[in-house]
């Protein structure tokens, strides 16, 4: 299997995002010492924020764009072609002020592509594109909001990342890490806890596949 890891905190190894990310890739490695992984981390390195400019190069004729309008497609095309050829998807995301950085929100602009990573058929109904992908979603808050109105950050990205066609995503939160040293280590051994029940059977079911 090839996994594909998409970090996004700000924070860099103090990120706890990141923490819960190198324990599952951990996990990967030693069940499978020649798996296929492959990280960006667009919390180091952002990419282009998704503006006027960069839906303008996506919407014009490939012969008639600029040098410039060419780069902004290419790295779109470059994000999009890495997700479609990883099998598992890790995206670390950090929840900042109730919701996700903003720059993996410009990541979610740069992937939702018409024609590429969705479609709307006759009937106008949306069709993702990006199929048969086993997603995990690696989330950390300062608080406790997991399954409460408080998250918003869950139920959106369940309706995008299965708008595009993601629909078999299992999230993991590490909660409490703004409240105290233990809620913080109680919250984030047990998101780990998840991540070493699910990934040892999710390996076996896609291998066996």
């Amino acid at each position: 299997m090839k996994t594909l890891v998409i970090l996004s905190s700000i924070l860099g190894d103090r990120s706890n995002s990141k923490q819960l990310a190198d324990h599952l890739i951990h996990r990967v490695k030693a069940s499978n010492p020649a798996a296929v992984i492959k990280v960006r981390d667009i919390g180091a390195q952002p990419i282009p924020y998704f503006d006027g400019n960069t839906a303008g190069a996506l919407f014009t004729p490939a012969d008639a764009r600029t040098v410039e309008q060419q780069r902004l497609v290419e790295m779109s095309d470059e994000l999009v072609a890495e997700l479609m050829q990883a099998d598992r998807i890790v995206f670390a995301v950090p929840v900042y002020n109730f919701n996700m950085p903003a720059q993996f929100k410009s990541y979610l602009d740069h992937l939702a592509r018409a024609g590429i990573t969705f479609r709307y058929t006759a009937e106008g109904v949306p069709e993702g594109l990006v199929k048969g992908k086993q997603v995990f979603v690696l989330t950390a808050r300062g608080g406790k909001a997991e399954g409460t109105p408080s998250d918003t950050l869950t139920p959106y990205l369940r309706q995008m990342l299965a708008f595009l066609g993601m629909d078999d995503v299992t999230f993991i939160a590490a909660e409490g890490m703004a409240m105290g040293e233990v809620a913080a280590l109680e919250g984030m051994a047990q998101a780990k806890q998840r991540i070493d029940a699910l990934l040892p059977a999710a390996q076996q079911d896609s291998l066996a596949a």
